[in-house]
């Protein structure tokens, strides 16, 4: 059986406007305050993703280590703002936790995948790096938004346990442990539950773009089992860092809890 690509050409793409005229025409009958978003989003997403096609092509010619490495740097510190924004019930979280929290979960990960699992001539190929990198802040930069807002959600909601508890002599972390779980969890049961359906209800965006481009249907299936499991890790990390890094936020120098 031959694979190959089937090229969609400009003419077929502006058929795309029948999907937005029905996505518009559904959220403007039922009047859900949407339209203007959604017209407004459909627009961005054109203009930046025709922007990017043209900046990775200039890349992957580069092919420059150096190159990659700083573009990989500002998306984490994009992909930190998009995350701080996603938390409004969090006033005045400092941006550079998310950012140090993205940059230690998609740098260990996305090195481990591209120089040790995937392995391509170089080891920093652009045309590998670049999409596994960002895959990993996509997922990541949801998963610390999870957990973020559900560290401030549970010590809101068991402040008098956790005064309680370091009444006794209990330490800010013994006190704080149960809410740090909780957060954790939150940000990684969106994977976990990915994890139990992939293949049987839905076919992930990573395998449906290799077999649409050509791949080898085995072949995809192998590059999804690596990407399913690399972004449940990266996410993992980078809820476990940034609630680590935050959760001594909650307390006073002499570890008291702070009024929130």
């Amino acid at each position: 059986m031959e694979y190959g690509t089937i090229p969609i050409s400009n003419f077929q793409l502006a058929f795309s406007v029948i999907l937005i005229l029905i996505t518009g025409t559904i959220t403007a009958v039922l009047r859900l305050g949407l339209l203007r978003s959604f017209i407004w989003g459909t627009v961005r997403a054109f203009v930046q993703l025709t922007l990017v096609g043209y900046v990775l092509t200039y890349i992957f010619d580069i092919n420059n280590l150096w190159l990659i490495i700083g573009l990989v740097t500002i998306m984490c510190y994009i992909a930190s703002r998009a995350a701080v924004k996603r938390t409004p019930n969090v006033p005045n979280y400092p941006q550079m936790l998310a950012f140090a929290s993205l940059l230690a979960s998609t740098y260990l990960v996305g090195t481990i995948v591209v120089t040790l699992i995937i392995a391509p001539d170089p080891w920093y190929s652009a045309r590998i790096a670049i999409p596994i990198f960002g895959m990993l802040l996509g997922n990541s930069m949801n998963g610390i938004a999870l957990s973020l807002d559900r560290l401030y959600s549970e010590v809101k909601s068991h402040t008098d346990e956790i005064e309680a508890m370091l009444t006794f002599g209990a330490t800010p972390w013994e006190a704080i442990r149960s809410s740090v779980r909780e957060a954790i969890r939150a940000g990684m049961t969106p994977n976990m539950n990915s994890l139990m359906v992939v293949g049987l209800v839905s076919l992930p965006g990573m395998m449906t773009g290799q077999i649409l481009g050509g791949a080898d249907p085995q072949e995809a299936v192998r590059y999804q089992i690596v990407v399913m499991l690399m972004i449940t890790t990266a996410v993992a990390i980078g809820c476990l860092t940034l609630v680590g890094l935050s959760y001594k936020r909650f307390f006073n120098e002499d570890g008291s809890l702070k009024d929130l």
